[in-house]
């Protein structure tokens, strides 16, 4: 079975690989050197700081396995060119909410990446599927989880 491959944009790619670095460098270390200091402390039954250490230093492995596992799968989005007015994964669109009648502006991402305090959104999300492929000017019906809306697709870098 074919895993699924994780769209990244080459800025995500980078921003994990320094966090892998960060993980494995600075952060492995220090939390192996707490956990020698708490085991001096002698007995480990009742030991909270070798336990918090220890619980530490599992959140740490497992975010390295993670981080790995995402690398191993990453497919990079290629820029497109500027001829090409189609919102696809990486582009930056800008759409006109008509109920609301309020202008947002969303970079369409892999799902690893997605974040909407950064207006950063999956492919996968419902305003995503709607709109890609589709170009400026354009009138969409957002199916959402609770109901429906229309948008309207104003701008797209690519």
């Amino acid at each position: 079975m074919e895993q699924q491959k994780n769209l990244l944009t080459q800025d995500g790619k980078e921003k994990l690989e320094h966090e892998l670095r960060e993980l494995i460098d600075t952060k492995r270390p220090a939390i192996i050197k707490a956990i020698q200091e708490a085991r001096e402390q002698g007995d480990l039954s009742e030991n909270a700081d070798y336990d918090a250490a220890k619980n530490r230093q599992a959140e740490i492995e497992g975010r390295i396995k993670e981080i790995q596992s995402i690398l191993d799968r990453a497919e990079i989005i290629v820029e497109t060119t500027k001829d090409d007015r189609k919102v696809k994964v990486g582009s930056k669109v800008t759409i006109l909410d008509l109920s609301e009648n309020e202008d947002y502006t969303y970079e369409i991402v892999g799902e690893v990446e997605a974040d909407p305090d950064q207006n950063k959104i999956s492919n996968l999300s419902p305003l995503a599927k709607s709109i890609l492929n589709k170009t400026v000017g354009t009138t969409v019906e957002v199916h959402g989880i609770e109901d429906s809306y229309k948008i309207k697709i104003k701008k797209i870098d690519n």
